[in-house]
């Protein structure tokens, strides 16, 4: 089951959940064995050791079949999801490989729904029904375990806020009385991200199928500005042809970046430009190597001078 994009709904008739960000996940239980699928039907099972005793966990608690929803998260030493870590893990399938990082990189599952369990489908059950009999199987923490069931709140202002305070990105509301519809993207799930804005110096564009396929920024430094990333979204035809007419003019051999900001692999094929030009852009987070998470472009900003960029 997918959520809607949307606002934040409120009254008697929500409950509200963290957004974890991380690698959807079904959890396919059959006796003391587990097998992981993504959204995409792919199995993902080798790619986390830690996870194999859920099966064993559930069967010792009285659930010989289960199948759980929930997201497989890398947390940080305080406690966020880091998705960058998390991209280590997501594709090994080596077993001695992902053992080795299931040490040093653990992850957690964050179940938060349940589909069936011992035979029967529980779909057309109520979420509250669902939540109720899911917390009754997985307590809300177990020592030593990496998986969890996490909190469900019913202040969506309150949350959303503390989603926002913590770094998190936002919130999901769900309807009370809404069954689970696998594979709908349903009203009755919606998510409400936390996004922030800044400005941010151009140093460069890219060419890919467009003239400007995407614009390096970013922020002032001692030695040359501190790369935040590639920004390609947001940008429309007309916004395309206005950043070419002012960018063009700005055109130099070398690059404003300090040494060693920009990896290789998006200096390649760069125009570069002095860094004169501040953009606005909308993003999710900053990520611990101080990149952009999901950047968009808004608008250019001549109202604002490199010093005035920065972070929201």
């Amino acid at each position: 089951m997918l959520a809607t994009g949307g606002d934040l709904p409120v009254g008697p008739g929500w409950a509200y959940e963290l957004k974890w960000d991380g690698v959807r996940a079904i959890a396919v239980v059959a006796g003391r064995r587990v097998r992981f699928y993504a959204r995409s039907g792919a199995e993902i099972t080798a790619a986390y050791p830690e996870l194999a005793g859920l099966g064993a966990y559930l069967n010792e608690h009285g659930i010989t079949d289960a199948v759980l929803d929930g997201e497989v998260v890398q947390l940080d030493r305080e406690g966020r999801p880091d998705f960058i870590a998390l991209a280590e893990r997501m594709h090994v399938r080596d077993p001695a490989r992902a053992r080795a990082l299931a040490a040093t990189i653990p992850v957690d599952y964050m179940i938060f729904d349940i589909i069936a369990a011992n035979g029967t489908d529980v779909t057309r059950a109520s979420y509250v029904e669902r939540r109720e009999l899911l917390e009754s199987i997985v307590p809300a923490s177990s020592p030593g375990a990496r998986w969890t069931v996490p909190p469900r709140f019913t202040d969506g202002e309150a949350t959303l806020a503390a989603a926002k305070e913590l770094a998190l990105e936002g919130v999901v509301a769900k309807r009370l009385t809404s069954p689970y519809r696998p594979g709908v993207r349903s009203p009755d799930w919606v998510k409400v991200k936390n996004e922030q804005t800044g400005d941010y110096l151009v140093g460069g564009w890219r060419t890919g199928r467009r003239r400007l396929s995407g614009l390096l920024v970013g922020v002032p430094g001692p030695a040359g500005l501190i790369y935040r990333g590639r920004v390609g979204g947001g940008i429309s035809a007309a916004a395309e042809r206005d950043l070419l007419d002012r960018l063009t003019p700005l055109r130099t051999d070398a690059s404003p970046f300090a040494a060693g900001q920009v990896p290789r692999e998006d200096a390649v094929g760069t125009t570069w430009v002095r860094p004169e030009l501040v953009v606005e852009v909308r993003y999710g987070a900053i990520t611990r190597e101080g990149r952009l998470r999901f950047p968009r472009f808004v608008r250019v900003r001549p109202d604002k001078s490199g010093e005035e960029t920065g972070d929201a």
